[in-house]
Protein backbone atom coordinates (compact mmCIF):
# COMPACT_ATOMS: atom_id res chain seq x y z
CA UNK A 1 0.00 0.00 0.00
CA UNK A 2 1.62 2.94 -1.55
CA UNK A 3 0.61 6.41 -0.56
CA UNK A 4 2.86 9.66 -0.42
CA UNK A 5 0.34 11.01 2.10
CA UNK A 6 0.47 8.76 4.52
CA UNK A 7 2.46 9.50 7.46
CA UNK A 8 3.49 7.13 10.41
CA UNK A 9 3.72 8.24 13.77
CA UNK A 10 6.17 6.02 16.74
CA UNK A 11 4.33 6.08 19.94
CA UNK A 12 6.89 3.71 21.45
CA UNK A 13 7.97 5.45 24.14
CA UNK A 14 4.45 7.08 24.88
CA UNK A 15 2.31 4.44 24.84
CA UNK A 16 5.12 1.57 26.39
CA UNK A 17 5.99 4.27 29.47
CA UNK A 18 2.18 3.35 30.56
CA UNK A 19 3.31 -0.43 31.34
CA UNK A 20 6.23 1.42 33.28
CA UNK A 21 5.05 4.39 34.53
CA UNK A 22 7.65 6.29 32.01
CA UNK A 23 10.63 5.22 33.75
CA UNK A 24 12.77 4.47 30.62
CA UNK A 25 16.41 5.15 30.91
CA UNK A 26 17.73 7.69 28.62
CA UNK A 27 20.15 4.87 26.88
CA UNK A 28 16.56 3.09 25.99
CA UNK A 29 14.77 6.09 24.53
CA UNK A 30 18.12 7.75 22.53
CA UNK A 31 18.66 3.80 20.99
CA UNK A 32 14.72 3.89 20.33
CA UNK A 33 14.95 7.47 19.01
CA UNK A 34 18.27 6.71 16.77
CA UNK A 35 16.16 3.58 14.88
CA UNK A 36 13.01 4.97 14.43
CA UNK A 37 15.42 7.79 12.47
CA UNK A 38 17.06 5.51 10.18
CA UNK A 39 13.66 3.90 9.50
CA UNK A 40 12.51 7.42 8.03
CA UNK A 41 9.57 7.75 10.41
CA UNK A 42 7.88 10.54 10.39
CA UNK A 43 6.97 11.39 13.86
CA UNK A 44 8.24 9.45 17.14
CA UNK A 45 6.25 10.57 20.54
CA UNK A 46 8.27 10.92 23.58
CA UNK A 47 5.53 10.77 26.41
CA UNK A 48 3.40 12.88 27.72
CA UNK A 49 3.62 16.62 29.02
CA UNK A 50 2.27 16.55 32.37
CA UNK A 51 1.91 18.81 35.69
CA UNK A 52 4.20 18.19 38.39
CA UNK A 53 1.28 19.41 40.64
CA UNK A 54 -0.31 16.11 39.87
CA UNK A 55 2.60 13.64 39.41
CA UNK A 56 5.35 13.38 41.53
CA UNK A 57 8.88 12.89 39.84
CA UNK A 58 9.31 10.68 42.59
CA UNK A 59 6.52 8.22 41.17
CA UNK A 60 7.39 8.67 37.69
CA UNK A 61 9.92 9.06 34.86
CA UNK A 62 10.95 11.68 32.95
CA UNK A 63 8.80 10.39 29.90
CA UNK A 64 5.81 11.56 31.86
CA UNK A 65 6.81 15.25 31.67
CA UNK A 66 8.88 15.68 28.58
CA UNK A 67 11.01 18.51 29.74
CA UNK A 68 12.88 19.95 26.66
CA UNK A 69 16.16 19.76 28.13
CA UNK A 70 15.86 16.06 28.40
CA UNK A 71 14.30 15.71 24.88
CA UNK A 72 17.41 17.91 23.43
CA UNK A 73 20.09 15.35 25.56
CA UNK A 74 17.93 12.01 23.60
CA UNK A 75 18.06 14.10 20.21
CA UNK A 76 21.77 15.46 20.50
CA UNK A 77 23.77 14.91 17.57
CA UNK A 78 21.18 12.25 15.84
CA UNK A 79 20.85 13.02 12.22
CA UNK A 80 17.33 12.99 11.81
CA UNK A 81 14.70 13.94 9.35
CA UNK A 82 11.79 12.49 12.39
CA UNK A 83 9.52 15.15 14.22
CA UNK A 84 9.00 15.26 17.74
CA UNK A 85 5.65 14.65 19.39
CA UNK A 86 4.51 14.66 23.05
CA UNK A 87 0.68 13.94 24.01
CA UNK A 88 -1.57 15.68 26.74
CA UNK A 89 -4.56 14.72 28.48
CA UNK A 90 -7.06 17.71 29.23
CA UNK A 91 -6.67 19.34 32.87
CA UNK A 92 -3.26 17.45 33.58
CA UNK A 93 -0.92 19.65 32.03
CA UNK A 94 0.11 23.34 33.01
CA UNK A 95 -0.71 25.18 29.90
CA UNK A 96 1.90 27.78 30.32
CA UNK A 97 5.01 25.62 31.06
CA UNK A 98 5.00 25.07 27.36
CA UNK A 99 7.29 27.07 25.68
CA UNK A 100 6.51 28.13 22.25
CA UNK A 101 7.29 26.30 19.51
CA UNK A 102 10.49 27.93 18.32
CA UNK A 103 11.95 27.63 21.58
CA UNK A 104 11.62 23.97 21.77
CA UNK A 105 11.99 20.83 20.12
CA UNK A 106 8.98 19.69 20.10
CA UNK A 107 7.05 19.73 16.67
CA UNK A 108 3.56 18.19 17.57
CA UNK A 109 1.18 18.73 20.54
CA UNK A 110 -1.56 15.66 20.37
CA UNK A 111 -4.26 16.32 22.69
CA UNK A 112 -5.89 12.95 24.30
CA UNK A 113 -9.79 13.80 24.40
CA UNK A 114 -12.82 11.65 25.12
CA UNK A 115 -16.19 12.73 23.06
CA UNK A 116 -17.69 14.93 25.80
CA UNK A 117 -14.73 16.91 26.24
CA UNK A 118 -13.95 18.19 22.60
CA UNK A 119 -14.92 21.61 24.01
CA UNK A 120 -12.42 21.38 26.25
CA UNK A 121 -10.29 19.70 23.74
CA UNK A 122 -10.69 22.72 21.31
CA UNK A 123 -9.22 25.04 23.83
CA UNK A 124 -6.32 22.97 24.27
CA UNK A 125 -5.66 22.52 20.48
CA UNK A 126 -5.91 25.88 19.47
CA UNK A 127 -3.87 26.89 22.86
CA UNK A 128 -1.07 25.08 21.67
CA UNK A 129 -1.48 25.62 17.50
CA UNK A 130 -1.31 29.64 18.41
CA UNK A 131 2.53 28.51 20.36
CA UNK A 132 3.35 27.34 16.78
CA UNK A 133 2.96 23.42 17.02
CA UNK A 134 1.37 20.96 15.12
CA UNK A 135 -1.75 19.63 16.70
CA UNK A 136 -3.83 16.71 16.72
CA UNK A 137 -6.86 15.61 19.14
CA UNK A 138 -7.03 11.78 19.68
CA UNK A 139 -10.33 10.48 20.28
CA UNK A 140 -10.33 8.22 23.01
CA UNK A 141 -12.49 5.09 23.51
CA UNK A 142 -14.18 5.59 20.30
CA UNK A 143 -16.38 2.55 20.60
CA UNK A 144 -18.09 3.72 23.91
CA UNK A 145 -19.09 6.93 22.02
CA UNK A 146 -22.45 8.00 20.96
CA UNK A 147 -23.33 8.31 17.31
CA UNK A 148 -24.83 12.26 17.70
CA UNK A 149 -22.58 12.88 19.95
CA UNK A 150 -19.73 11.95 18.51
CA UNK A 151 -21.55 14.02 15.00
CA UNK A 152 -21.59 16.82 16.81
CA UNK A 153 -18.04 16.50 17.93
CA UNK A 154 -16.47 16.20 14.42
CA UNK A 155 -18.55 18.75 13.34
CA UNK A 156 -16.79 20.92 16.48
CA UNK A 157 -13.12 20.18 15.46
CA UNK A 158 -13.44 20.50 11.54
CA UNK A 159 -15.33 23.70 12.40
CA UNK A 160 -13.73 25.21 15.73
CA UNK A 161 -10.49 23.73 16.05
CA UNK A 162 -6.61 24.40 14.39
CA UNK A 163 -6.04 20.61 14.47
CA UNK A 164 -4.07 18.98 11.70
CA UNK A 165 -5.44 15.53 12.33
CA UNK A 166 -8.50 13.88 13.97
CA UNK A 167 -7.59 10.42 15.31
CA UNK A 168 -9.65 7.94 16.06
CA UNK A 169 -8.67 5.99 19.13
CA UNK A 170 -9.38 2.03 19.79
CA UNK A 171 -8.77 2.68 23.48
CA UNK A 172 -10.10 -0.84 24.38
CA UNK A 173 -9.26 -2.70 21.60
CA UNK A 174 -12.89 -3.46 20.92
CA UNK A 175 -12.89 -2.46 16.85
CA UNK A 176 -13.69 -5.01 13.86
CA UNK A 177 -13.00 -3.77 10.84
CA UNK A 178 -16.76 -3.31 9.52
CA UNK A 179 -16.67 -0.93 12.34
CA UNK A 180 -13.49 0.92 11.82
CA UNK A 181 -14.22 1.41 8.21
CA UNK A 182 -17.71 2.96 9.61
CA UNK A 183 -16.04 5.51 12.15
CA UNK A 184 -13.42 6.62 9.52
CA UNK A 185 -15.71 7.13 6.77
CA UNK A 186 -18.39 8.58 9.22
CA UNK A 187 -14.98 11.31 10.07
CA UNK A 188 -14.41 11.73 6.62
CA UNK A 189 -17.88 13.12 6.33
CA UNK A 190 -16.83 15.70 8.75
CA UNK A 191 -13.53 16.67 8.11
CA UNK A 192 -12.77 18.13 5.09
CA UNK A 193 -9.62 20.60 5.86
CA UNK A 194 -7.63 18.23 8.34
CA UNK A 195 -6.12 14.39 8.05
CA UNK A 196 -7.80 11.97 9.94
CA UNK A 197 -5.68 9.52 12.09
CA UNK A 198 -5.60 5.98 13.41
CA UNK A 199 -4.60 4.55 16.47
CA UNK A 200 -5.37 0.70 17.58
CA UNK A 201 -5.01 -1.52 20.99
CA UNK A 202 -4.48 -4.83 20.05
CA UNK A 203 -6.48 -6.95 22.66
CA UNK A 204 -7.84 -8.92 20.04
CA UNK A 205 -5.02 -9.27 17.40
CA UNK A 206 -6.97 -6.80 15.60
CA UNK A 207 -4.42 -3.63 15.80
CA UNK A 208 -2.98 -3.87 12.42
CA UNK A 209 -5.77 -5.40 10.66
CA UNK A 210 -8.38 -2.41 11.50
CA UNK A 211 -5.29 -0.02 10.62
CA UNK A 212 -4.92 -1.64 7.76
CA UNK A 213 -8.99 -0.97 6.82
CA UNK A 214 -8.53 2.35 7.86
CA UNK A 215 -5.47 3.14 5.56
CA UNK A 216 -7.95 1.55 2.47
CA UNK A 217 -10.78 4.39 3.32
CA UNK A 218 -8.59 7.31 3.66
CA UNK A 219 -6.91 7.35 6.81
CA UNK A 220 -3.65 9.19 6.37
CA UNK A 221 -2.14 9.39 9.65
CA UNK A 222 -1.47 5.84 11.27
CA UNK A 223 0.24 4.95 14.99
CA UNK A 224 2.48 1.84 15.51
CA UNK A 225 4.81 0.79 18.59
CA UNK A 226 8.06 -1.44 18.32
CA UNK A 227 7.10 -5.05 18.70
CA UNK A 228 3.71 -3.53 19.74
CA UNK A 229 4.64 -2.18 22.86
CA UNK A 230 2.05 -0.43 25.10
CA UNK A 231 -0.50 -0.47 28.06
CA UNK A 232 -1.99 -4.15 28.17
CA UNK A 233 -2.40 -5.22 24.97
CA UNK A 234 -0.01 -3.23 23.11
CA UNK A 235 -0.69 -1.32 19.92
CA UNK A 236 -0.48 -1.83 16.28
CA UNK A 237 3.22 -3.29 15.43
CA UNK A 238 5.42 -0.76 13.90
CA UNK A 239 7.55 -3.18 11.93
CA UNK A 240 4.21 -4.95 10.19
CA UNK A 241 2.64 -1.51 9.31
CA UNK A 242 5.88 -0.33 7.58
CA UNK A 243 6.05 -4.20 6.14
CA UNK A 244 2.56 -3.25 4.67
CA UNK A 245 3.07 0.16 3.80
CA UNK A 246 5.52 -0.16 0.88
CA UNK A 247 6.86 3.37 0.94
CA UNK A 248 10.70 3.30 0.08
CA UNK A 249 11.47 5.95 2.51
CA UNK A 250 10.77 3.90 5.21
CA UNK A 251 13.37 0.95 6.22
CA UNK A 252 12.28 -1.93 8.14
CA UNK A 253 15.87 -3.07 9.41
CA UNK A 254 16.70 -0.67 12.05
CA UNK A 255 13.56 -1.65 13.55
CA UNK A 256 14.14 -5.34 13.21
CA UNK A 257 17.85 -4.62 15.02
CA UNK A 258 16.59 -2.42 17.78
CA UNK A 259 13.95 -5.22 18.86
CA UNK A 260 16.53 -8.02 18.54
CA UNK A 261 18.95 -5.56 20.72
CA UNK A 262 16.23 -3.60 23.20
CA UNK A 263 12.62 -5.06 23.15
CA UNK A 264 13.57 -9.14 23.47
CA UNK A 265 15.28 -8.40 26.40
CA UNK A 266 12.46 -6.20 27.90
CA UNK A 267 9.40 -8.26 26.95
CA UNK A 268 11.35 -10.56 29.75
CA UNK A 269 11.15 -7.59 32.31
CA UNK A 270 7.62 -6.36 31.50
CA UNK A 271 4.53 -7.95 30.11
CA UNK A 272 2.53 -6.93 27.37
CA UNK A 273 0.86 -8.09 24.38
CA UNK A 274 -2.24 -10.60 22.97
CA UNK A 275 -3.12 -12.42 26.63
CA UNK A 276 -6.51 -14.04 27.43
CA UNK A 277 -7.61 -11.45 30.09
CA UNK A 278 -6.80 -8.78 27.66
CA UNK A 279 -8.87 -10.24 25.15
CA UNK A 280 -11.45 -10.68 27.32
CA UNK A 281 -11.77 -6.59 27.96
CA UNK A 282 -11.82 -6.65 24.27
CA UNK A 283 -14.42 -8.77 23.94
CA UNK A 284 -16.50 -7.52 26.40
CA UNK A 285 -15.26 -3.43 24.80
CA UNK A 286 -13.67 -2.94 28.93
CA UNK A 287 -11.18 -0.81 29.74
CA UNK A 288 -8.20 -3.24 30.39
CA UNK A 289 -7.69 -2.49 34.05
CA UNK A 290 -9.27 -5.37 35.63
CA UNK A 291 -7.18 -7.45 33.52
CA UNK A 292 -4.41 -5.57 34.49
CA UNK A 293 -5.06 -6.08 38.12
CA UNK A 294 -5.62 -10.04 37.41
CA UNK A 295 -2.31 -10.16 35.60
CA UNK A 296 -0.58 -8.72 38.95
CA UNK A 297 -2.03 -11.27 41.26
CA UNK A 298 -2.16 -15.19 42.32
CA UNK A 299 -4.77 -15.92 40.08
CA UNK A 300 -3.64 -14.47 37.14
CA UNK A 301 -4.25 -17.49 34.75
CA UNK A 302 -7.52 -17.42 35.64
CA UNK A 303 -9.65 -17.05 32.77
CA UNK A 304 -12.80 -18.27 32.77
CA UNK A 305 -13.39 -16.65 36.46
CA UNK A 306 -11.93 -13.41 35.04
CA UNK A 307 -14.59 -13.40 32.08
CA UNK A 308 -17.71 -14.77 34.47
CA UNK A 309 -16.84 -11.74 36.93
CA UNK A 310 -16.89 -9.32 34.09
CA UNK A 311 -20.41 -10.44 32.50
CA UNK A 312 -21.58 -10.42 36.28
CA UNK A 313 -20.86 -7.02 36.67
CA UNK A 314 -22.61 -6.39 33.13
CA UNK A 315 -25.88 -7.77 34.37
CA UNK A 316 -26.00 -5.91 37.19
Amino acid sequence: MFREKIKVLDCTVRDGGLINNHDFDDRFVREVYKAVSAAGIDYIELGYKNSRKLFSPKEYGKWKFCDDEDIKKIIDGIESNTKISVMVDIGRVDLEDVKLAKDSPVDMVRVASYVKDIDKAIFHINHFAEKGYETTVNIMAISRALDNELNEALHQLEEQSQAKVIYIVDSFGALYQETTEFLIKKAKKYIKTKEVGIHCHNNQQLAFGNTIEAIIHDANYVDGTVFGIGRAAGNCPLELLLGFLKNPKYDIRPILDLISKEFIPLRNKIEWGYIIPYAITGIMDEHPRAAMALRKGKEKENYKEFYESLVSDEEL
